[in-house]
Formats: C-alpha cells, sequence, structure tokens
C-alpha cells in the first residue's frame, strides 16, 4: 500500500459547548491539518495523486475555516467543533473533491501535542 501526505494550517476560534472547564470559554488555535490518501496500484505517472491536487483541495477547505469562528459555521451549529469533529469534517470535504482517489485520513492538531485523526469506513 502506497501512503502520500500533505499538510496545512488554519486558525480559527471557537468554543466547546457541553465541556466544563477552560475550553468552554471563546479560545482560539493555530491548527496543523494532515490529509493522508492511499492506493494499491500507482497511476500511469507513478503516483497515488499529484500532491499539487492534493494540496490545492485541501488549501479550499483551509480557506473556509481560516479566521473564522467556528461555533458560527452551518457544520459546527450541528456538530460540536472538537478536533474530532473538525478533523471529520474536513475528511469528508477531502473525499467529496476527490472521487476516484482513497482518503485515508485525515488528522489535526490544535496544540503541538494534541491531535485527533478521522478515517472513514
Amino acid at each position: 500500500m502506497y501512503t502520500v501526505r500533505v499538510t496545512s494550517k488554519f486558525s480559527s476560534a471557537h468554543k466547546l459547548r457541553g465541556y466544563r472547564g477552560k475550553c468552554e470559554d471563546l479560545h482560539g488555535h493555530n491548527w496543523r491539518v494532515e490529509v493522508a490518501a492511499d492506493a494499491e496500484v500507482l497511476d500511469e505517472t507513478g503516483m497515488v495523486v499529484d500532491f499539487k491536487k492534493l494540496k490545492e483541495d485541501l488549501n479550499l477547505i483551509m480557506s473556509e475555516l481560516d479566521h473564522k469562528y467556528l461555533n458560527e459555521l452551518d457544520h459546527f451549529q450541528k456538530f460540536n467543533p472538537t478536533s474530532e469533529n473538525i478533523a471529520r469534517y474536513i475528511y469528508e470535504e477531502m473525499a467529496g473533491k476527490n472521487a476516484g482517489i482513497n482518503i485515508r485520513e485525515v488528522t489535526v492538531w490544535e496544540t503541538d501535542s494534541s491531535s485527533a485523526s478521522y478515517a472513514g469506513d
């Protein structure tokens, strides 16, 4: 199995509903995001997917999240904007933009030492 990864960053604010502690208050993060795609067979050029294409799609999603108050976005009015739910949101958006490419996993770091990942079914 071949796996490729691209990373990007965005900055945003959020607060966690139903949480007791500092994170229930409005605060921000400089998030780092990694998307992994895989394939058992490489394409005719010897790639899983062109890094450029994967990065462009990821950066489009990052631009929708960057410098936003996540709780105000439609998706995060329904789902609490935890790192886990952000990872799933990005995964689903990436999978939707990349038909025929297996998006394996999305990992979101809210700090240098704390991350959450989501891998589809």
